[in-house]
Protein backbone atom coordinates (compact mmCIF):
# COMPACT_ATOMS: atom_id res chain seq x y z
CA UNK A 1 0.00 0.00 0.00
CA UNK A 2 1.52 3.45 -0.96
CA UNK A 3 0.76 6.73 0.69
CA UNK A 4 -2.29 7.89 -1.94
CA UNK A 5 -3.79 5.22 -1.18
CA UNK A 6 -4.01 6.14 2.51
CA UNK A 7 -5.67 9.33 1.48
CA UNK A 8 -7.81 7.43 -0.40
CA UNK A 9 -9.46 5.63 2.36
CA UNK A 10 -8.97 9.06 4.38
CA UNK A 11 -10.63 11.26 1.66
CA UNK A 12 -13.09 8.11 1.11
CA UNK A 13 -14.26 8.19 5.11
CA UNK A 14 -14.84 11.45 5.00
CA UNK A 15 -17.31 11.63 2.25
CA UNK A 16 -19.44 8.23 3.27
CA UNK A 17 -22.83 9.85 3.52
CA UNK A 18 -22.51 9.20 7.57
CA UNK A 19 -20.08 11.54 8.14
CA UNK A 20 -20.86 14.21 6.22
CA UNK A 21 -24.17 14.02 7.74
CA UNK A 22 -22.35 14.75 10.76
CA UNK A 23 -20.38 17.57 9.36
CA UNK A 24 -23.94 18.94 8.35
CA UNK A 25 -25.05 18.97 12.04
CA UNK A 26 -22.00 21.00 12.70
CA UNK A 27 -22.54 23.30 9.72
CA UNK A 28 -26.29 24.38 10.36
CA UNK A 29 -25.18 25.23 14.08
CA UNK A 30 -22.31 27.20 12.47
CA UNK A 31 -25.09 28.91 10.15
CA UNK A 32 -27.92 28.98 13.08
CA UNK A 33 -30.08 27.16 11.28
CA UNK A 34 -33.23 25.83 12.95
CA UNK A 35 -32.16 22.26 11.69
CA UNK A 36 -32.47 19.87 14.26
CA UNK A 37 -33.73 16.35 15.32
CA UNK A 38 -37.30 16.31 17.10
CA UNK A 39 -37.24 14.54 20.62
CA UNK A 40 -37.34 11.86 21.59
CA UNK A 41 -36.20 10.58 17.64
CA UNK A 42 -32.41 10.69 18.43
CA UNK A 43 -32.83 8.12 21.44
CA UNK A 44 -34.84 5.62 18.90
CA UNK A 45 -31.65 6.02 16.61
CA UNK A 46 -29.64 5.22 19.72
CA UNK A 47 -31.77 2.26 20.28
CA UNK A 48 -32.02 0.51 16.52
CA UNK A 49 -28.20 0.99 16.49
CA UNK A 50 -27.35 -0.83 19.29
CA UNK A 51 -30.08 -3.60 18.25
CA UNK A 52 -28.96 -4.06 15.22
CA UNK A 53 -25.19 -3.99 15.99
CA UNK A 54 -26.40 -6.89 19.13
CA UNK A 55 -28.08 -8.76 16.72
CA UNK A 56 -25.50 -8.90 13.89
CA UNK A 57 -22.75 -9.83 16.97
CA UNK A 58 -25.31 -12.93 18.15
CA UNK A 59 -25.71 -14.49 14.57
CA UNK A 60 -21.81 -14.32 14.15
CA UNK A 61 -21.30 -15.67 17.84
CA UNK A 62 -23.82 -18.43 17.14
CA UNK A 63 -21.92 -19.28 14.40
CA UNK A 64 -18.69 -19.12 15.35
CA UNK A 65 -19.36 -20.74 19.04
CA UNK A 66 -17.18 -20.31 22.68
CA UNK A 67 -13.17 -20.17 21.68
CA UNK A 68 -9.97 -19.73 23.77
CA UNK A 69 -9.98 -16.22 20.84
CA UNK A 70 -12.66 -14.97 22.77
CA UNK A 71 -11.69 -15.47 25.89
CA UNK A 72 -8.55 -13.36 24.60
CA UNK A 73 -10.64 -10.78 23.39
CA UNK A 74 -12.48 -10.48 26.25
CA UNK A 75 -9.08 -10.56 28.65
CA UNK A 76 -8.03 -7.36 26.46
CA UNK A 77 -10.95 -5.60 26.31
CA UNK A 78 -11.32 -5.75 30.17
CA UNK A 79 -7.65 -4.54 30.38
CA UNK A 80 -7.41 -1.42 28.15
CA UNK A 81 -10.78 -0.58 29.59
CA UNK A 82 -9.09 -0.73 33.59
CA UNK A 83 -5.98 0.40 32.59
CA UNK A 84 -6.72 3.84 30.34
CA UNK A 85 -8.78 5.68 33.07
CA UNK A 86 -6.01 5.17 35.54
CA UNK A 87 -2.82 6.78 33.56
CA UNK A 88 -5.60 9.18 32.15
CA UNK A 89 -6.28 10.33 35.79
CA UNK A 90 -3.46 11.12 36.61
CA UNK A 91 -2.20 13.13 33.55
CA UNK A 92 -5.67 15.26 33.58
CA UNK A 93 -4.90 15.78 37.26
CA UNK A 94 -1.92 18.74 35.84
CA UNK A 95 -5.01 20.57 35.04
CA UNK A 96 -8.32 19.37 36.77
CA UNK A 97 -9.44 18.54 40.18
CA UNK A 98 -9.74 15.47 41.46
CA UNK A 99 -13.84 15.10 40.26
CA UNK A 100 -13.49 16.23 36.96
CA UNK A 101 -10.49 14.33 36.19
CA UNK A 102 -11.63 10.85 37.42
CA UNK A 103 -15.31 12.17 35.02
CA UNK A 104 -12.92 12.50 31.66
CA UNK A 105 -10.79 9.56 32.62
CA UNK A 106 -13.84 7.20 32.87
CA UNK A 107 -14.69 8.81 29.57
CA UNK A 108 -11.54 8.09 27.85
CA UNK A 109 -11.64 4.40 29.53
CA UNK A 110 -14.74 3.77 28.27
CA UNK A 111 -16.38 3.40 24.39
CA UNK A 112 -18.38 5.09 22.08
CA UNK A 113 -20.96 2.64 20.41
CA UNK A 114 -21.30 4.77 17.23
CA UNK A 115 -17.55 4.86 16.42
CA UNK A 116 -17.52 1.43 16.53
CA UNK A 117 -20.78 1.11 14.08
CA UNK A 118 -18.81 3.56 11.81
CA UNK A 119 -15.89 1.47 11.92
CA UNK A 120 -18.07 -1.37 11.27
CA UNK A 121 -19.38 0.47 8.09
CA UNK A 122 -15.95 1.18 6.75
CA UNK A 123 -14.46 -2.59 7.28
CA UNK A 124 -17.93 -3.23 5.04
CA UNK A 125 -17.03 -0.31 2.52
CA UNK A 126 -13.56 -1.94 2.48
CA UNK A 127 -15.29 -5.91 1.82
CA UNK A 128 -13.10 -6.67 5.26
CA UNK A 129 -14.10 -9.56 7.14
CA UNK A 130 -14.64 -8.75 11.32
CA UNK A 131 -16.30 -11.38 13.53
CA UNK A 132 -19.18 -10.99 16.01
CA UNK A 133 -17.63 -11.34 19.04
CA UNK A 134 -15.65 -7.76 19.22
CA UNK A 135 -19.74 -6.62 20.10
CA UNK A 136 -19.07 -8.70 23.48
CA UNK A 137 -15.79 -7.15 23.75
CA UNK A 138 -17.43 -3.73 22.92
CA UNK A 139 -20.26 -4.15 25.85
CA UNK A 140 -17.68 -5.22 28.87
CA UNK A 141 -15.51 -2.20 28.15
CA UNK A 142 -18.07 0.34 29.11
CA UNK A 143 -18.47 -0.42 33.54
CA UNK A 144 -14.94 -1.12 34.38
CA UNK A 145 -14.02 2.56 33.50
CA UNK A 146 -17.13 3.91 35.81
CA UNK A 147 -16.12 2.13 38.47
CA UNK A 148 -12.53 3.01 38.27
CA UNK A 149 -13.34 6.47 37.82
CA UNK A 150 -15.33 6.17 41.16
CA UNK A 151 -12.35 4.47 42.84
CA UNK A 152 -10.08 7.34 41.48
CA UNK A 153 -12.40 9.74 43.20
CA UNK A 154 -13.16 8.25 46.39
CA UNK A 155 -9.28 7.90 46.99
CA UNK A 156 -7.95 11.48 45.55
CA UNK A 157 -11.66 13.71 45.81
CA UNK A 158 -12.22 12.51 49.61
CA UNK A 159 -8.02 14.29 50.65
CA UNK A 160 -8.57 17.18 48.69
CA UNK A 161 -12.56 17.77 51.01
CA UNK A 162 -11.38 16.29 53.50
CA UNK A 163 -14.49 14.26 53.21
CA UNK A 164 -15.66 11.29 54.51
CA UNK A 165 -18.89 10.83 52.85
CA UNK A 166 -19.72 7.47 51.50
CA UNK A 167 -20.35 6.54 48.33
CA UNK A 168 -23.84 4.64 46.89
CA UNK A 169 -21.86 1.85 45.27
CA UNK A 170 -25.52 0.10 44.87
CA UNK A 171 -26.70 2.92 41.92
CA UNK A 172 -23.39 3.21 40.80
CA UNK A 173 -22.68 -0.37 40.36
CA UNK A 174 -26.43 -1.03 39.09
CA UNK A 175 -25.93 1.65 36.11
CA UNK A 176 -22.84 0.48 35.46
CA UNK A 177 -23.85 -2.65 34.50
CA UNK A 178 -27.30 -2.63 33.96
CA UNK A 179 -27.61 0.96 31.92
CA UNK A 180 -30.48 0.81 29.14
CA UNK A 181 -27.56 0.54 26.18
CA UNK A 182 -26.05 -2.18 28.18
CA UNK A 183 -28.95 -4.00 28.51
CA UNK A 184 -30.22 -3.12 25.29
CA UNK A 185 -26.74 -4.20 23.57
CA UNK A 186 -26.48 -7.28 25.80
CA UNK A 187 -29.67 -8.57 25.24
CA UNK A 188 -30.00 -8.32 21.53
CA UNK A 189 -26.63 -10.23 21.44
CA UNK A 190 -28.11 -13.17 23.43
CA UNK A 191 -31.26 -13.14 21.18
CA UNK A 192 -28.74 -13.00 18.23
CA UNK A 193 -27.07 -16.53 19.79
CA UNK A 194 -30.64 -18.07 20.86
CA UNK A 195 -32.52 -17.31 17.29
CA UNK A 196 -29.72 -18.41 14.96
CA UNK A 197 -30.25 -17.98 11.59
CA UNK A 198 -34.08 -17.82 11.33
CA UNK A 199 -34.01 -15.22 13.84
CA UNK A 200 -31.28 -13.13 12.02
CA UNK A 201 -33.37 -13.74 8.50
CA UNK A 202 -37.07 -12.47 9.39
CA UNK A 203 -34.61 -9.17 11.09
CA UNK A 204 -33.16 -8.59 7.82
CA UNK A 205 -35.67 -6.05 6.42
CA UNK A 206 -34.96 -4.05 9.56
CA UNK A 207 -31.10 -4.51 9.11
CA UNK A 208 -31.39 -3.11 5.86
CA UNK A 209 -32.12 0.35 6.87
CA UNK A 210 -29.05 0.68 8.95
CA UNK A 211 -26.82 3.09 7.19
CA UNK A 212 -30.03 5.22 7.15
CA UNK A 213 -30.71 5.39 10.91
CA UNK A 214 -26.72 6.09 11.14
CA UNK A 215 -27.06 8.83 8.85
CA UNK A 216 -29.86 10.58 10.65
CA UNK A 217 -27.82 9.62 14.48
CA UNK A 218 -24.78 11.49 12.98
CA UNK A 219 -26.42 14.48 11.69
CA UNK A 220 -28.21 14.91 15.14
CA UNK A 221 -24.86 14.33 16.56
CA UNK A 222 -23.41 17.26 14.62
CA UNK A 223 -26.00 19.05 15.80
CA UNK A 224 -25.32 18.29 19.63
CA UNK A 225 -21.44 18.62 19.26
CA UNK A 226 -21.23 22.03 17.21
CA UNK A 227 -23.96 23.33 20.78
CA UNK A 228 -21.50 22.10 23.46
CA UNK A 229 -18.05 22.84 22.52
CA UNK A 230 -18.73 26.41 23.80
CA UNK A 231 -18.70 24.67 27.28
CA UNK A 232 -14.98 24.44 26.80
CA UNK A 233 -13.74 27.79 26.30
CA UNK A 234 -10.44 28.66 28.57
CA UNK A 235 -9.82 25.19 28.54
CA UNK A 236 -9.91 24.51 25.25
CA UNK A 237 -6.42 24.17 24.18
CA UNK A 238 -5.34 21.57 26.75
CA UNK A 239 -8.32 19.56 26.15
CA UNK A 240 -8.34 20.10 22.51
CA UNK A 241 -4.36 18.61 22.85
CA UNK A 242 -5.27 15.39 25.36
CA UNK A 243 -8.35 14.11 23.03
CA UNK A 244 -6.27 13.64 20.37
CA UNK A 245 -3.12 12.44 21.56
CA UNK A 246 -5.43 9.89 23.92
CA UNK A 247 -6.56 8.34 21.76
CA UNK A 248 -3.63 8.03 19.38
CA UNK A 249 -1.21 6.57 22.30
CA UNK A 250 -4.29 4.76 23.39
CA UNK A 251 -4.77 2.92 19.47
CA UNK A 252 -1.47 2.35 19.66
CA UNK A 253 -1.56 0.35 22.95
CA UNK A 254 -4.62 -1.39 20.63
CA UNK A 255 -2.93 -2.24 17.73
CA UNK A 256 0.08 -3.67 19.69
CA UNK A 257 -2.32 -5.83 21.40
CA UNK A 258 -3.72 -6.81 18.71
CA UNK A 259 -0.46 -7.90 16.82
CA UNK A 260 0.26 -9.75 20.35
CA UNK A 261 -2.75 -12.00 20.33
CA UNK A 262 -2.67 -12.51 16.50
CA UNK A 263 -6.66 -10.95 15.69
CA UNK A 264 -7.33 -10.46 12.41
CA UNK A 265 -6.85 -6.75 10.34
CA UNK A 266 -11.02 -6.24 10.83
CA UNK A 267 -11.18 -7.36 13.84
CA UNK A 268 -7.98 -5.28 14.94
CA UNK A 269 -9.69 -2.01 13.70
CA UNK A 270 -12.44 -3.07 16.01
CA UNK A 271 -10.50 -3.60 18.65
CA UNK A 272 -8.24 -0.40 18.11
CA UNK A 273 -11.87 1.79 18.12
CA UNK A 274 -12.62 0.61 21.32
CA UNK A 275 -9.92 1.60 23.01
CA UNK A 276 -9.46 5.10 21.36
CA UNK A 277 -12.97 6.43 21.42
CA UNK A 278 -14.72 8.12 24.66
CA UNK A 279 -18.16 7.55 26.12
CA UNK A 280 -20.18 10.33 25.65
CA UNK A 281 -23.79 8.58 26.55
CA UNK A 282 -23.39 6.23 29.47
CA UNK A 283 -20.73 7.30 31.58
CA UNK A 284 -21.10 10.93 31.82
CA UNK A 285 -24.74 9.95 32.58
CA UNK A 286 -23.33 8.03 35.70
CA UNK A 287 -20.82 10.33 36.17
CA UNK A 288 -23.34 12.70 37.22
CA UNK A 289 -24.65 10.57 39.90
CA UNK A 290 -21.61 9.08 41.01
CA UNK A 291 -19.37 12.09 41.23
CA UNK A 292 -21.60 15.46 41.00
CA UNK A 293 -19.16 17.95 41.98
CA UNK A 294 -17.69 17.08 38.23
CA UNK A 295 -18.63 19.45 35.45
CA UNK A 296 -20.73 18.05 33.17
CA UNK A 297 -19.36 20.75 30.74
CA UNK A 298 -16.24 18.91 30.31
CA UNK A 299 -17.25 15.17 29.39
CA UNK A 300 -19.49 15.21 26.80
CA UNK A 301 -18.05 18.02 24.46
CA UNK A 302 -14.72 16.40 24.90
CA UNK A 303 -16.10 12.96 23.85
CA UNK A 304 -18.50 13.90 21.59
CA UNK A 305 -17.38 17.26 19.50
CA UNK A 306 -13.20 16.04 19.41
CA UNK A 307 -12.76 12.83 20.39
CA UNK A 308 -15.77 11.46 18.05
CA UNK A 309 -15.14 13.45 14.62
CA UNK A 310 -11.35 12.99 15.20
CA UNK A 311 -11.53 9.25 14.76
CA UNK A 312 -14.18 8.87 12.47
CA UNK A 313 -12.86 11.62 10.05
CA UNK A 314 -8.35 10.80 10.71
CA UNK A 315 -8.34 7.78 13.33
CA UNK A 316 -10.30 5.05 11.27
CA UNK A 317 -8.74 5.39 8.25
CA UNK A 318 -5.35 5.84 9.89
CA UNK A 319 -5.30 3.35 12.36
CA UNK A 320 -6.45 0.63 9.65
CA UNK A 321 -3.18 2.15 7.27
CA UNK A 322 -1.08 0.84 10.27
CA UNK A 323 -3.08 -2.34 10.93
CA UNK A 324 -2.50 -3.43 7.57
CA UNK A 325 1.69 -2.51 7.44
CA UNK A 326 1.59 -4.44 10.95
CA UNK A 327 -0.69 -7.29 10.47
Amino acid sequence: MNFLFDMSMVTGNILSPPVLFFFLGLIAVALKSDLEIPQPLPKLFSLYLLMDIGLHGGHELYHSGFSWELVTVLGACFLMASIVPIYSFFILRARFGAADAAAIAATFGSISAVTFITGISFLESQQVAYKGYMVAGMALMESPAIIIGVLLYNIYGQKEQNSKKKTNWGHILRDAFFNGSIMLLVGALLIGILSGDKGWHDFQPFDSIFKGMLCFYLLDNGIVAARRLKALRGNLGFLLSFSILMPLFNAALGIGIAYLIGLSKGNALLFCLLTASASYIAVPAAMRLAIPKSNPAFTVPVALGIVFPFNVIIGIPLYYYIIQQIL
